[in-house]
């Protein structure tokens, strides 16, 4: 998995399905979101669409 360097995806392609950013290998910490309209750390975090997320990326 690469995670986009912008909105911090996760995805298998080398640009990111959502914003078209470049993606990177370096990255730790695992989030799932499923519903972004209930979750408080998604609000936090401004992440609109459900998916795997990193915390970080490099």
């Amino acid at each position: 998995m690469k995670a986009c360097t912008v909105c911090k995806m996760l995805s298998s392609k080398d640009r990111c399905p959502s914003c078209g950013n470049p993606t990177s290998d370096n990255w730790s910490g695992l989030l799932i979101i499923t519903d972004p309209e209930e979750s408080e750390l998604a609000r936090e975090l401004n992440i609109q669409i459900p998916g795997e997320y990193c915390l970080r990326v490099r």
